[in-house]
């Protein structure tokens, strides 16, 4: 079972930038990819980020590419996602979500088990 809580979020300009933390429950937080998803208001919830449980490998939606950059720190159980260049559209709840345990993912394949409540971000035009 892993438990996490999302914090950073808030309202910033467009051009702007934040950083979003998930901290994580457990002792096997290496153990899993963690992710990123977002659900902006009337919309489905979406992929954003995910970085596999060794950290060598990132995935991004096409949409972040270039201005989003995930990291995790297993020290500190810890999965970051740093947002540049926000645009109005970044604007919806951010999701942390974690894997399952020692699963490694393939782009596209972005099932998750355990997921936090949330942080919203709000970007102004």
């Amino acid at each position: 079972q892993v438990q996490l809580v999302e914090s950073g979020g808030g309202l910033v300009q467009a051009g702007g930038s934040l950083r979003l933390s998930c901290a994580a429950s457990g002792r096997t937080f290496s153990s899993y990819a963690m992710g990123w998803f977002r659900q902006a208001p009337g919309k489905e919830r979406e992929f954003v980020a995910l970085i596999n449980w060794g950290g060598g490998s990132t995935y991004y939606a096409d949409s972040v590419k270039g201005r989003f950059t995930i990291s995790r720190d297993n020290a500190k159980n810890a999965v970051y996602l740093q947002m540049n260049s926000l645009k109005a559209e970044d604007t919806a709840v951010y999701y942390c979500a974690a894997g399952g345990i020692g699963k490694y993912y393939l782009p596209g394949d972005y099932g998750m088990d355990y997921w936090g409540k949330g942080t919203l971000v709000t970007v102004s035009p």
